[in-house]
């Protein structure tokens, strides 16, 4: 079995990978700050890795951690658009010069595969739809361009170095333990914990933009299925469902799954946010066999489940 390093472990995607790791039978050395992620995650699964806590800014530190790597796992990431607006160098420190230390330590331990979280937000709002991986980027906060050059640096150290590397640009990942209390909420959790209470799910703009949302599931077959398929070099895919739902669709889900008739609380579109998300998926069904295996309903069905015994 594999040597696995998983940076931002502790978080709500890497926490589901390390699992997954686990119960495949490999070894898991995690790296997390713990600025976003939360302990609790691993609390049932601690004594069985090896937690570091620290940062991927910390060159020196991450010459360790990747020390007898086979498969990186890298998350660890500033994931949010209005915070990166709010703190454009906190930004660009972690999600591009952590990768490239990531990037440096992988090179020097002779890591096999490089498994990069990438991001749907490079696209931009383009209007074309679907988004597929020969489209221009056209980032539009800082958070996009740091994804975005960090996936630059992953294709650079595959064909100057020889690192097989993969970038899997996420589409709204969403499922449990993602956090509904952070200023920084994905959209589906943070409506779901508001219309738990009784509260209006706030909405910023009208309501109508969509988004291609992809169950946690699907994000974690799609990360192992790059750390084992044939050889790589520096290639992007899209990881997403291949269909998109309004923000005021998903209200309206959730109402129905409640019994309830909450209506949302529309305020002024944030600078930033994309109008439409949808995803061609043709990629990465033919470089990994990725084929997402839960649909947005069900994926919904599923978080609310988790969160009725949660918030």
């Amino acid at each position: 079995m594999s040597q696995c390093l998983v940076t931002g472990g502790v978080g709500f995607i890497g926490s589901h990978i390390v699992r997954r790791l686990l119960a495949d039978g490999h070894r898991v050395r995690i790296l997390d700050d713990l600025s976003t992620g939360r302990r609790e995650n691993i609390a049932e699964i601690e004594s069985d890795v090896e937690l570091v806590i620290g940062s991927i800014c910390d060159a020196e530190l991450v010459q360790r951690c990747t020390a007898g790597v086979e498969w990186l796992f890298h998350l660890a990431a500033r994931a949010s658009v209005p915070r990166s607006i709010e703190q454009p160098r906190d930004t660009h420190n972690v999600n591009i010069t952590g990768t490239f230390n990531l990037l440096l330590g992988a090179r020097d331990a002779g890591t096999r595969r490089f498994v990069y979280s990438a991001s749907s937000a490079a696209y931009g709002d383009a209007p074309t739809l679907p988004k597929h991986e020969s489209q221009t980027p056209a980032p539009l906060s800082p958070y996009a361009v740091s994804k975005l050059a960090a996936e630059h640096y992953c294709a650079s150290f595959a064909e100057v170095y020889g690192l097989e590397t993969i970038s899997l640009r996420y589409f709204n990942v969403f499922g449990p333990r993602q956090d509904p209390n952070s200023a920084y909420a994905a959209v589906i959790p943070a409506f779901v914990s508001h219309m738990l209470r009784g509260q209006a799910p706030i909405v910023f703009g009208d309501g109508e933009h969509s988004r291609d949302f992809c169950y946690i599931d699907n994000v974690i077959d799609a990360n192992l299925r790059a750390a084992q398929c044939e050889k790589l070099h520096g290639e992007v895919v899209n990881i997403a469902c291949g269909e998109r739902t309004t923000l005021n669709e998903i209200i309206a889900r959730i109402n129905q799954l409640l019994g309830t008739n909450i209506a949302a609380e529309y305020r002024a579109p944030r600078v930033g946010d994309v109008r439409h998300s949808l995803a061609d998926i043709a990629a990465a069904h033919k470089l990994i066999g990725y084929t997402p295996s839960v649909m947005f309903n069900e994926g919904l069905e599923r978080s609310l489940a988790y969160y009725k015994e949660t918030i």
